[in-house]
């Protein structure tokens, strides 16, 4: 059990990670650049840069905790037929969009500054940054159902 444990603890901070990380570059960092506030690329490619590395490393924590969790704590028939195995696969597709995303994202992002741009390739980055902020939010309220153990309630 303390395996099961150690996975839960990973999962949940590298999970917050990167959620923090994604909606405060949609919310914050990508706006600020649009209307104007940087006057040089480089703080805005050290950001997509790391923001990058936050994402893939996460990406890559909480597929093997996520499947150790799931291959400890269900089966098939509790995967597909129950309201937690539901919501597990519901957070897979979350974690599939949110790493897709993000990707997404960071490279429309940094193509456009390479060309010494801000503005532009900030305006044209953020409907998908937002885009990948809303699935990391859902992210997060699925992992607090699934603690809640939400399918006690129905």
């Amino acid at each position: 059990m303390i395996d099961v444990l150690a996975a839960r603890t990973t999962h949940l901070v590298f999970a917050a990670l990167w959620a923090g990380s994604v909606c405060f570059v949609a919310a914050v960092v990508l706006p600020l650049a649009r209307d104007g506030a940087f006057n040089t690329t480089h703080p805005l490619e050290v950001i997509s840069g790391k923001l990058t590395t936050v994402s893939r490393v996460s990406s890559l924590v909480l597929l093997l905790s996520g499947g150790h969790l799931a291959g400890s704590l269900y089966t098939t028939e509790t995967l597909f037929g129950t309201t937690n195995g539901h919501l597990v696969l519901s957070m897979v597709a979350l974690w599939l969009a949110l790493t897709a995303l993000v990707e997404i994202g960071a490279k429309r992002f940094e193509a456009g500054l390479t060309g010494k741009k801000i503005r532009e390739p900030a305006r044209d980055a953020l409907p998908v940054f937002r885009a990948a902020a809303v699935a990391a939010i859902g992210l997060l309220v699925v992992a607090g159902l699934l603690s809640t153990n939400v399918s006690t309630f129905f």
